[in-house]
């Protein structure tokens, strides 16, 4: 069988494939922080999965896509106190192969399975088959991966600064850097950056669900200037796949202008953006599924 999971500083999700990255044997979510350490939680996924399948699996090969930087075979989770390293997790475990790859380099492996129906599309654009791609997106953190000729290039673009676009962005920018020093893209655009955002519009703290009005309307339009920012690095003419926990459950907002008018701001390469295809991610197994790709093709 195949391993893949999906790991995250909220939650992990994990399967076993014995036909393919669609349709799992086995799988399970479980809350990350509820584990003192990844190898953990892997055992009691294994536990859960032995008592199913009637039968300990035979891992051939695996893949982690993990929120954190990749350095080699060693991992260190950006909001868990958690590190995660390749070797003593084949030798525990018996996997055959155990590869650890950023959770949107994942994500990048995962948009080429996907079917139309885990996709609402925000902008038609002109797709160019073959060319870049971008997926991203904000959750607890916010991710970033390119797609070119066919490869993910992952990295830790949600740590870029943010950059205002107009006045009130840049109020916004001098409210956070008070409070934070450098502003990251991240520290806007994760849960906990909708719920400054929303102390920044009404002087009054939240939890990021519930967050409403002028301070949603500000979120989504620092998403779509980041995406379009994103997307003209690599001339993402292949299509942005806008991905992360928060996206579905805000689509009726995303879709209403604000994140394509702020995506297609670009002055003279505005024509540029609007050519390109602008999709939200709503099957929120897209790691997961990447994840398959991955380990299949290393298997």
């Amino acid at each position: 069988m195949i391993l893949a999971g999906d790991i995250g500083g909220t939650k992990s999700l994990l399967a076993l494939f014995a036909d393919g990255p669609r349709e799992p044997a086995f799988e399970l979510r479980l809350a990350s922080a509820e584990f003192a350490d990844f190898a953990s939680l892997l055992e009691r996924f294994l536990g859960e999965a032995r008592g199913t399948l009637g039968a300990a699996p035979r891992i051939a090969a695996g893949c982690l896509g993990i929120a954190g930087p990749v350095r080699g075979e060693h991992v260190r989770v950006t909001n868990l106190p958690w590190t995660i390293d390749a070797a003593p997790l084949r030798s525990r475990f018996a996997i055959g192969r155990l590869e650890l790859i950023n959770d949107f380099a994942a994500a990048a492996w995962g948009v080429g399975a996907l079917r139309a129906q885990d996709l609402a599309t925000l902008q038609e654009g002109v797709p160019v088959a073959g060319a870049a791609r971008v997926v991203l997106g904000a959750g607890t953190g916010f991710g970033v991966a390119y797609v070119v000729n066919g490869v993910p290039v992952a990295g830790e673009g949600g740590h870029g600064g943010f950059a205002p676009a107009d006045a009130e962005q840049a109020a916004l920018w001098r409210f956070l850097h008070e409070k934070l020093g450098r502003v990251q893209l991240e520290d806007v655009l994760s849960g906990a950056g909708l719920a400054r955002i929303h102390e920044f519009v009404t002087g009054t703290k939240a939890s990021p669900e519930a967050v409403t009005g002028r301070a949603l309307d500000l979120f989504v339009a620092c998403y779509g200037a980041a995406a379009g920012d994103h997307a003209l690095n690599v001339m993402a003419r292949g299509g942005v796949f806008v991905a992360g926990g928060i996206a579905p459950k805000i689509l009726p907002r995303l879709a209403g202008g604000g994140f394509l008018a702020a995506f297609n701001d670009k002055g003279a390469f505005a024509e540029l953006t609007r050519r390109m295809p602008v999709h939200v991610v709503t099957n929120e197994r897209l790691g997961l599924i990447g994840a398959a790709v991955a380990a299949a093709r290393r298997a």
